[in-house]
Parts: structure tokens; sequence; C-alpha cells
């Protein structure tokens, strides 16, 4: 649990570094899958914490401006619905996307992420548990998630 708002947006940024030693990588090895946990390419793992990371601005940017998130509400509800078939489908359609298209995302979402909750009241996310349990869970939690499919990949690219 964080109690100011630099600590969890420092240890967001730091947590995310790692992830853009893919935005090194040509597109044929971003394009190749590997046999790490998830058998994702680059290009999947990419895809997949962006999506999430843009669920997650989605309730940022409501939250910046009124009390509540009808997008997280309606996410949370959607994940008790269909759990996992959210990711199967985001992964469809981020592969579908044009890879300039995922790496420009890629490299913008967090830090937009970032910057608009610094304009959100922290008794909106920070000093409200549940809310700051979302943010955590769609970014640092889910970065670690993921960190041996990014060894993986990475590895398997050199």
């Amino acid at each position: 649990m964080y109690f100011d708002a630099l600590s969890f947006l420092e240890d967001e940024r730091d947590a995310w570094r790692p992830y853009e030693g893919l935005f090194t990588l040509t597109p044929a090895q971003l394009e190749l899958p590997v046999a790490g946990p998830d058998r994702w390419s680059g290009r999947d793992l990419l895809g997949h914490l962006v999506f999430w990371q843009e669920r997650a601005l989605s309730v940022a940017r409501e939250l910046a401006v009124g009390e509540t998130s009808a997008s997280r509400m309606r996410g949370e509800a959607e994940w008790d619905a269909r759990g996992d078939a959210i990711n199967d489908d985001a992964l469809a359609a981020w592969r579908a996307l044009p890879l300039d298209e995922l790496l420009d995302r890629a490299r913008t979402v967090a830090g937009e992420l970032r910057g608009h909750l610094t304009v959100v009241p922290e008794a909106r996310w920070l000093k409200n548990g549940e809310v700051q349990a979302f943010f955590a869970s769609e970014t640092i939690d889910h970065y670690a998630d993921h960190a041996v499919d990014l060894a993986v990949i990475l590895a398997a690219a050199r």
C-alpha cells in the first residue's frame, strides 16, 4: 500500500522501464513467439500490457474530473463475466494493429497514465485502497506478473 503518490509513480516508472527494452528489437524479433510462460511474442506482450494500461488511463481520466469511474465498474463487471476471454480478444485486436501503431502507443501510454494520475485528487485513488489496488494491478503488479515473459523474449532476441 502506498501513502504518497510520488512513491507509486516512481515505482510504476521503474517497473515499466525494463519493458522499454522491447522497443530496441527489430520487427522480426518482436513478432517471434518464444517458449515463455505465455508463448507470446514481444508484440503480444506489449499489446497485452498496453491494453490494460489504456484501461487504467480511462479510469484515471474519469477520476480526474469526477468522484467515481464508470469504466472501472464496467471493466470489473466484464472481467467477472468473461475473465481471460477479454485477454484473448485484446490479443487478437493488438495483433491486427500495424506494428508502428502498437509501438507508438506502447511508448506513450504509460507516461500518459502517470501524468493523469498526478492530477487525480489523491482521495480518489491513492487514499482509496480499492482504487489504489486497481491501479497497482494494472501496472506494477501486472508488469511483475510478466517479468519472465519479458526475460525470455529479450533472451531469444540476442
